[in-house]
């Protein structure tokens, strides 16, 4: 069993702490500033535009504190993970479980960051589908950040990650729930459209 080490002595420690609490405020951002966006909350008009500029540079920032978050983490005297530990999945000593969503999240993150650049070449629609993930992305970061770090524990980090959680899946139920009503509401837009012939032959068939 390993045991918890003394921050205060692991300037690296710190470090990688400090730059994986940053990219979990930026991960947080994006996908709560673009699920505002797909739900339309933004009105004015060009606003999304610039919404979505600053979308896409709060993403990719994270990459680089993700990045930060496990290179500095090489420098841990107590550690230790070498490259493996932070690049293979699972297999870190210290909470396999917990390091390995991290492991993923960055992963998957990195995938999705550069698909900003890919838009017109994959087309919007599958854009938007592939886009959806970065959702995932955001609750491995929440399971690996309570689990993982000597700072789980703590109410400030706990308020703070399930805060972040809770208005994420609020605007994720919103979301998907003006998806629904949207389905729900187009055949009964589209019945005067199928029975405008009977009216202007002047009575129901």
């Amino acid at each position: 069993m390993v045991a918890e080490p003394d921050p205060a002595k692991y300037p690296w420690w710190l470090a990688s702490r400090s730059a994986g609490i940053v990219a979990f405020l930026l991960i947080t951002a994006a996908v709560i500033l673009g699920l505002a966006m797909a739900a339309k909350m933004p009105r004015r008009p060009g606003l999304k535009r610039n919404l979505l500029k600053i979308h896409e540079q709060i993403a990719l920032t994270a990459l680089v504190a993700i990045g930060l978050h496990g290179v500095t983490l090489l420098g841990d005297g107590w550690l230790k993970p070498g490259i493996s530990g932070i690049t293979v999945p699972f297999t870190l000593a210290y909470r396999p479980v917990w390091t390995g969503m991290g492991i993923l999240a960055g992963y998957l993150a990195l995938l999705l960051g550069p698909t900003f650049y890919w838009r017109r070449k994959i087309g919007a629609r599958r854009w938007r589908q592939i886009h959806r993930a970065t959702v995932v992305v955001f609750v491995l970061a929440v399971f690996h950040s309570l689990g993982s770090g000597t700072d789980g524990a703590s109410d400030w980090l706990r308020v703070l990650v399930l805060g972040s959680a809770v208005i994420v899946l609020a605007l994720v139920a919103y979301r998907y729930g003006l998806t629904r009503r949207g389905s729900k509401k187009a055949p009964a837009a589209a019945r005067p459209l199928t029975r405008g012939g009977d009216l202007t032959r002047g009575g129901a068939g």
